[in-house]
């Protein structure tokens, strides 16, 4: 079954992306939940133990909470260019920093691009250039588990709608939950309910692949899959955790035809997501970019 849905060894074909962003998921935690479609992920590229949400010499002030980590995630560069230092987005620069999908128009102004998620600053403020997104965030404040893992679904279908109707050139999935469900009840794989919630995600994963796989064009498309996260957790939190290793050790995935295998120890960072996304769809980031990231995982 895994096999059928994981067919990345077929014919490199016209180059695709998926990232897959799964908020506040700890390594050990991944490693402790039963997770057969991000396994399978893993053994199909390189697995980079050693990313880290922060560098020592690069905007110490920025905390270490969502907004900061999924601007470096999406921008391909570090809080003192894109100035998110919190969750509040004040004096933010992304319009002179913008999200990838606007790096990617300029280059290929003919490909689609696509973002589901379930965190409304992801939609409201960092997103540009989409020809397709949605925010499917809790529409109440005093939200549930529950509540997070239905949006979080909603936006797992939003994606597999995206796959089956259209033609993604890169395509982003946020999973919430994880985040939700370590605030609730605790980051660390011995908490049960932070180890359901990502297995929950996976399965969503899993839809999400099997709707790679079901494209009639599968065979002459080459699919890139990353997975990143924004940060761990201590306890119920992550705020302030510059030098917790729990909060600010992170993971890469890098999987596809094109992608490198094995476990690596490379140093990497959240900001090479882009550049790895960018160079498998065959774009050279010009120098006025002033992009931070490096390609990762690539063979």
């Amino acid at each position: 079954m895994l096999t059928a849905l994981l067919c990345l060894l077929a014919p490199a074909g016209e180059p695709r992306v998926l990232i897959l962003g799964i908020d506040g998921l700890r390594p050990d935690a991944l490693a402790a939940a039963e997770t057969p479609h991000l396994d399978r992920l893993r053994g199909a590229g390189t697995y980079f133990s050693a990313t880290d949400i922060r560098k020592p010499d690069r905007m110490a002030e920025a905390d270490t909470v969502s907004g900061p980590g999924w601007c470096n995630v999406l921008t391909g560069v570090f809080p003192d260019k894109h100035a998110v230092l919190d969750n509040g987005f004040e004096n933010h620069r992304l319009a002179d920093f913008p999200h990838v999908f606007a790096r990617l128009k300029q280059a290929r102004p003919d490909a689609r691009a696509a973002q589901f998620a379930t965190w409304k600053p992801l939609e409201e403020i960092v997103l540009s250039a989409a020809d397709a997104s949605g925010d499917f965030s809790p529409d109440k404040k005093d939200y549930t588990l529950d509540d997070y893992e239905q949006s979080d679904a909603a936006a797992a279908d939003a994606a597999v709608a995206e796959l089956t109707d259209h033609d993604p050139t890169l395509l982003i999935l946020y999973q919430g939950q994880t985040d939700v469900a370590g605030h609730k009840h605790g980051f660390h794989p011995t908490i049960k309910k932070y180890v359901s919630a990502i297995e929950t995600v996976d399965a969503a994963v899993g839809r999400v692949l099997a709707a790679v796989e079901s494209r009639p064009g599968r065979a002459d498309e080459d699919w890139l899959v990353i997975v990143c996260t924004d940060h761990g957790g201590i306890g119920t939190g992550h705020g302030g955790g510059h030098n917790a290793p729990d909060v600010r050790g992170v993971f890469l995935i890098v999987s596809g035809d094109g992608a490198a295998r094995g476990v690596s120890e490379e140093p990497t960072y959240q900001v090479d997501v882009v550049a790895t996304a960018l160079k498998h769809l065959g774009v050279d980031p010009p120098e006025d970019w002033k992009l931070d990231g490096h390609p990762v995982g690539l063979n």
